[in-house]
């Protein structure tokens, strides 16, 4: 199942560095990017070791190969479309059950968006795009299992910290080998 969750943006900082003649100033987003061991809205949890491993797993083959693009709103497929992005993740650390992400913000035609919006004092947050497995506990909730981060995506309503809204594309099925 593809799993989609959101953040408060209000958690989020918005850096704007200064630029020069010969470097243009860049807009980096940071913030809560990743919760575990909290029951959503979606009445979902994530376990906080797969969560580190999978975070693990993201930052070896997608963060330090800078390739750990994010696109502006979701999109409805488990793939990234270069067309689409509008910022990359340069860095997610775990402080407790939250891990906290920093993000670029690219020079594309998405992320010339997002760098408006936020210059003009909008405030953007950020969400997650993942594979996994949904596994039914007690009351209701389901235990997430199997967890493969794809993207972390710029979002223009996410929830409260913790506190996730989207729920899962029931019609998408993927398979992870």
């Amino acid at each position: 199942n593809l799993l989609i969750e959101d953040f408060d943006r209000s958690s989020f900082n918005y850096v704007i560095e200064e630029g020069s003649k010969d470097k243009p100033s860049r807009v980096f987003i940071e913030g809560p990017y990743m919760v575990a061991q909290k029951v959503n809205k979606n009445n979902r949890y994530y376990v906080i070791d797969e969560m580190v491993q999978e975070v693990d797993r993201y930052t070896q083959d997608m963060i330090q190969e800078q390739r750990a693009m994010g696109e502006l709103n979701h999109p409805q497929t488990a793939e990234v479309d270069l067309e689409r992005a509008c910022h990359v993740v340069t860095e997610l650390k775990q402080n407790g059950s939250e891990f906290i992400g920093k993000s670029k913000v690219l020079s594309t035609p998405c992320g010339k968006i997002v760098e408006s919006l936020i210059r003009d004092g909008v405030k953007v947050g950020m969400s997650t795009r993942s594979l996994g497995k949904l596994v039914e506990e007690s009351g209701g909730v389901s235990r997430v299992q199997d967890m493969k981060l794809v993207a972390i995506d710029c979002v223009a309503d996410p929830s409260y910290s913790g506190a996730f809204v989207n729920g899962i594309l029931e019609s998408k099925q993927w398979i992870c080998d």
